[in-house]
């Protein structure tokens, strides 16, 4: 009697395994969410030029100007101001750039939970639910993706992390 040995599928670590092409989908997706909305705010997209950053109109003061909620005081007060403007802008770019190619996903998924928990604050309460909207669903994305190195997957991230500086800073993987 000969004993069979079973053929394991991949593992989702390994490169073979289709849930790293969905999660690299997922990334792809979520980078275009965020690179159409930082071109939507410099260049005023879907709307009259003169309402883009570049025409001199705050990509900030609109969202957070109108903020409702527990904490309106506080993005009430931040609405407009340059610093907040620059680094709303910085973030929805930067993470744009980072999920398109799948460099710097650990970062991304850091600062862009970060940014999404401030907006899911601006934005209290949710009229359909008090506590789960979008915004959850892209951190936990990102988080995924991070964790999963999907950027390896449909992305730059084997080049990016082979990089003397990315080996020696483990972070900016």
């Amino acid at each position: 009697m000969s004993v069979e040995t079973p053929v394991r599928p991949p593992s989702a670590a390994t490169a073979e395994h289709p849930a790293r092409y969905a999660l690299a989908a997922g990334r792809l997706f979520l980078g275009w969410i965020f690179i159409w909305a930082f071109a939507d705010k410099l260049l005023g997209l879907g709307k009259p030029a003169e309402k883009g950053w570049l025409s001199g109109v705050s990509p900030s003061k609109g969202f957070l100007g109108h903020a409702d909620g527990p904490f309106k005081e506080v993005f009430h007060a931040m609405a407009g101001k340059v610093w907040v403007d620059a680094l709303f802008m910085f973030g929805l770019g930067g993470l744009g750039v980072a999920l398109l190619l799948g460099i710097c996903l650990r970062l991304a998924a850091i600062g862009g939970t970060v940014l999404l928990a401030m907006l899911w604050a601006a934005s209290l309460w949710p009229d359909a639910n008090p506590f789960m909207d979008m915004h959850w669903i892209y951190a936990s994305t990102l988080v995924a993706a991070a964790l999963a190195d999907a950027g390896t997957t449909l992305g730059l991230g084997r080049v990016w992390g082979r990089l003397p500086v990315i080996r020696r800073h483990p972070l900016l993987r």
